[in-house]
């Protein structure tokens, strides 16, 4: 699939971003990622409301293979072929991708790395940590230079 067949696919449903992802393009609305185009076939996003539809179709959910385990994704089912000449079936299919999507992103929780020891605050991330060292660097390399600027030199001495 190359970007202007989906462009074109996704026409009935209203304008969306296609960017490159993984093998393939991702594929957006408001921000929203809610469905991917990949070599094995085009997959949207789906949750507990969208699946039985997906399972009455006979799709599956999205699978990648590692070397040493298949890799399920079941929150991306792959869209049933049929719909391929159907815009406006599809584009109701993308509509429902696109709430499971958000609903997905309500459900997240932002990530707060736990005290690695009771009693000491968390850091946020490791750049906050690794921009307070700069500053301690800093802060104690113009101490050292301000002390030997008071320091007479040796000739000054004799």
């Amino acid at each position: 699939m190359d970007r202007d067949f989906l462009v074109d696919l996704f026409s009935d449903f209203g304008p969306v971003t296609i960017r490159p992802m993984f093998s393939g393009f991702g594929i957006s609305a408001d921000g929203t990622n809610f469905a991917m185009a990949l070599r094995s076939g085009l997959y949207f996003r789906a949750d507990d409301q969208t699946i039985p539809q997906f399972e009455a179709e006979g799709s599956k959910p999205f699978q990648y293979q590692t070397r040493t385990k298949t890799v399920t994704v079941g929150s991306y089912w792959q869209l049933p072929a049929r719909l391929f000449d159907d815009q406006e079936e599809l584009s109701g299919w993308a509509r429902a991708a696109l709430a499971a999507a958000q609903r997905a992103a309500l459900n997240k929780r932002p990530r707060t790395r736990k005290p690695s020891q009771p009693g000491k605050k968390a850091v946020a991330t490791k750049s906050a940590e690794h921009a307070a060292k700069r500053r301690t660097a800093k802060i104690n390399t113009a101490k050292v230079g301000a002390a030997k600027r008071k320091t007479p030199s040796k000739r000054q001495a004799t």
